[in-house]
Formats: C-alpha cells, sequence, structure tokens
C-alpha cells in the first residue's frame, strides 16, 4: 500500500530528502506522495523512512493504493533497475 500525506502537513520539507524512491514533491497545499513511486521504502529500508522523520503524523497508508509486500518489491525493483 502507498502513503499519503494528509493534511496534517505543515510542509516542512524532513520527508522530501529521505525518500528513496523520489516519490515525495511539494504540492499545492502541501506535500504529497506520488503512489507509483511509493514502496513504503519496501526493498530500501525497515520501515517508511518519511514517517521517521516526520514532526507529524500526517503520513499515513492510502486507501486507494493497496499493494502486498511483494507487489511492493517489485515496483521498488522496476524504479531501480
Amino acid at each position: 500500500m502507498a502513503l499519503m500525506i494528509n493534511e496534517d502537513c505543515t510542509s516542512c520539507d524532513a520527508c522530501v530528502a529521505n525518500c528513496p524512491n523520489e516519490a515525495i514533491s511539494p504540492g499545492p497545499e502541501r506535500y504529497v506522495i506520488d503512489a507509483l513511486r511509493c514502496t513504503e521504502c519496501v526493498g530500501a529500508a525497515e520501515e517508511p523512512q518519511c514517517r521517521l522523520v516526520c514532526p507529524s503524523t500526517c503520513i499515513v497508508a492510502n486507501p486507494d493504493w493497496e499493494e502486498s509486500p511483494d507487489e511492493l518489491q517489485a515496483k521498488y525493483d522496476q524504479l531501480h533497475s
């Protein structure tokens, strides 16, 4: 399942540099996560790196993008091949 950033985002920019898939970018109102690039850090780390550095609790599961760990790994492999 890809992650998303909700309205609690403070636009602090802490999450951007920690994303191994470059899936986070500025949006019109707050930062956004590209679900086509987000692997929840499967393939790169044990847990989502954006959540580790986020000072709020604005990074949540995206209910529109349910993926298995195997699907997330395949996406990561494709992005980094």
